[in-house]
């Protein structure tokens, strides 16, 4: 008679591990590496974020985007964990604006600027809200010098063109939208957007 084997059949792996609950994230940081102001290198950004246990990080370009994944579904639970961290290890308050990554796609497969006639100079912009704005301006929108149209606003990111001109840059044309949308927003090229999709 044959005995029965004792050993249990091995389970299979558990199909929920950490990253199938993780979601994918892009956390945009403001008004840093400018002019020598705030200045945080990428790699230490980097190590910051993996430090607190996000996964597959990714930095995007010098000017403060970072792609990882997190278990964590509640946006202002890891706003605030990745602020006070940003605080904790350069010394100075950097605001975060967070999207998921589907959102980012959503956005770029909108495809804002379509109707756009891009000339060299022509920069594409999206300016990203933390808040639901109060200002009333009526969109489109378009400057007194002419020089920045408000395109649309969908899902907290203001699509914009800046058309350079002798005596007035990319800066000098985008000015105003603090006063039009509050400080706790930051903009980035639509290529730097685009290529946030690809880390």
């Amino acid at each position: 008679m044959k005995r029965r084997s004792n050993n249990k059949p091995k389970e299979a792996p558990a199909k929920n591990s950490q990253r199938d609950k993780s979601v994918r994230y892009v956390a945009l940081l403001r008004g840093i590496n400018l002019g020598g102001h705030k200045q945080v290198r990428m790699e230490d950004l980097r190590r910051l974020l993996e430090s607190m246990g996000f996964l597959n990080v990714k930095t995007v370009l010098n000017s403060g985007n970072v792609v990882f994944d997190a278990r964590e579904t509640s946006k202002t639970a890891l706003v605030k964990r990745i602020e006070e961290a940003l605080t904790k290890t350069f010394g100075h308050e950097i605001p975060v604006i967070l999207r998921k990554l589907c959102e980012i796609q959503e956005l770029v497969d909108s495809n804002p600027f379509e109707k756009v006639r891009v000339t060299p100079d022509t920069r594409l912009y999206v300016t990203f809200l933390s808040e639901k704005p109060n200002s009333s301006i009526k969109i489109p929108y378009e400057s007194p010098e002419k020089d920045l149209k408000i395109l649309s606003l969908q899902d907290g990111a203001v699509f914009h063109v800046v058309t350079l001109s002798p005596g007035r840059g990319t800066t000098e044309a985008m000015a105003g939208l603090d006063k039009l949308f509050g400080k706790r927003v930051t903009t980035r090229n639509w290529n730097t957007v685009i290529k946030m999709l690809k880390s």
